[in-house]
């Protein structure tokens, strides 16, 4: 169970998005390309020690805005007893899976069940209907991509998408939008307090595919369908320059 360091040589891609030549993709190849996998229910002990059974679910999850708690939400109502262990058993109210944080942002509910804390939505291990997000066992239940039915911090991660304006010499600009791992340090200060996390660590280095084949349709989504292809075509070259910058240490240790 070894966990690489955070700071290490990685190779980076720019490419202007296809859609929109305002916008250029920032992708981290050796992070896209390497063997990350959850190992969820499969030897993940969860980022806190003191709740082992609920993986990074442990927080609950913020909204990115409106649109994403509106689209959640009417999956919450498709939600039954059979998905959901904490199901209230009746019609579904906002006060039985949501709460606002210490600065008043609206976020899913942290319950405790057995001792352990996380999201409302965190089945445990023994619930008839599985274990893990009941939204996620839902889109699996309905034939729905995850990333239709959760929260977009939730489906997102460990995948890190920022933006930024960058000014060029001839004082022309443009949107950089950074696609990378959300290690350690994406869940700010307190990252580093985690007992355990997964993207840089060998244990979850063990997929038979990279990430950008196994993450094809979350990559879709967060950088549209002609982005996507062309991200693809520099994920395979990268690959055929055997470069060491193309393997993750994570990876390259598993």
């Amino acid at each position: 169970m070894a966990e690489v360091d955070l700071v290490f040589p990685r190779a980076f891609v720019e490419f202007v998005d296809p859609a929109d030549g305002e916008q250029v993709f920032r992708c981290d190849l050796t992070w896209l390309t390497s063997a990350w996998t959850c190992i969820f229910g499969q030897g993940c002990p969860g980022i806190y020690d003191t709740s082992p059974d609920v993986g990074c679910c442990t927080l609950g999850a913020h909204f990115s805005d409106a649109d994403d708690e509106a689209r959640v939400a009417g999956f919450v109502a498709r939600l039954t007893p059979a998905h959901w262990q904490q199901h209230p058993g009746r019609e579904v109210t906002d006060a039985d899976w949501i709460e606002r944080d210490d600065d008043g942002e609206r976020k899913t509910r942290v319950t405790e069940v057995d001792g352990q804390r996380a999201c409302v939505f965190a089945n445990r291990p023994g619930f008839g209907g599985g274990e893990g997000c009941a939204l996620h066992g839902l889109a699996l239940d309905i034939g729905l991509e995850p990333l239709e039915t959760k929260p977009d911090v939730c489906w997102q991660l460990p995948i890190r998408r920022t933006y930024r304006t960058v000014e060029r010499p001839d004082d022309t600009s443009y949107l950089e939008i950074s696609i990378e791992e959300y290690d350690r340090r994406g869940w700010g200060p307190g990252g580093h307090d985690l007992d355990w996390y997964c993207s840089g660590n060998t244990d979850a280095h063990v997929a038979p595919d990279p990430v950008y084949v196994s993450y094809a349709p979350e990559l879709t989504e967060l950088m549209g369908q002609q982005a996507y292809a062309a991200l693809v075509a520099h994920c395979e070259a990268h690959l055929r320059s055997r470069s060491a910058l193309a393997i993750h240490p994570a990876s390259r240790h598993a």
